[in-house]
């Protein structure tokens, strides 16, 4: 799979070790707060990779939910509007809720999930993104907490994908253009 790369903007080794720092970074900021317990939300699929790995990092008190978004399909481009698929379960009212998600692009998906998870009136919401791309926002949303910070290219791998393929590269890495446009595959 690592021969359909273009290129590996961000490495195994560099997330390994941004991972124990955002976990730091997370634990420290809700400690500061006198908060010892948060309801962490995974944006799933994209999202399930580093949350699972970020999780252990945190050094609080964690409950977990999913939520499930669609706002690709099989396309580079995001949807016009994003699609709730699954919402959460968890009881997150009067919780310190930090959002976890995969990537910030156009800020759409992040905007209609905060408005969903505001609905349940949690004491507090925070996000955190594996990725933010940059110059590609169209609504003015920025994260709390990020893993790295990318080029405008489509990437793949550590759970994101293309037409549900390369979740499972352990690396990040820009697709090789003809790869996108969508292929057929056998």
């Amino acid at each position: 799979m690592k021969e359909d790369l273009a290129s590996v903007l961000v490495s195994e080794e560099q997330i390994r070790e941004r991972l124990g720092q955002l976990g730091d970074e997370i634990t420290q900021t809700y400690l500061d707060e006198g908060i010892d317990e948060i309801s962490l939300v995974c944006v799933t699929n994209g999202a399930i990779v580093f949350a699972a790995d970020l999780i252990r990092h945190i050094n609080l008190y964690v409950r977990l939910d999913c939520i499930r978004v669609c706002s690709y399909q099989d396309d580079i481009n995001p949807q016009s509007e994003p699609e709730i698929v699954d919402n959460i379960r968890l009881d997150i009212s009067g919780t310190h809720v930090l959002l976890i998600d995969d990537i910030l692009d156009t800020g759409r998906t992040l905007a209609s999930i905060l408005k969903i998870l505001r609905g349940f009136e949690p004491a507090s919401l925070r996000t955190c993104m594996l990725l933010d791309k940059q110059g590609r926002r169209e609504l003015d949303h920025d994260a709390d907490f990020i893993g790295f910070n990318i080029p405008n290219e489509f990437v793949v791998g550590y759970g994101l994908d293309f037409a549900e393929r390369y979740r499972n590269l352990n690396c990040i890495g820009v697709l090789k253009p003809e790869l996108q446009n969508p292929p057929e595959w056998t």
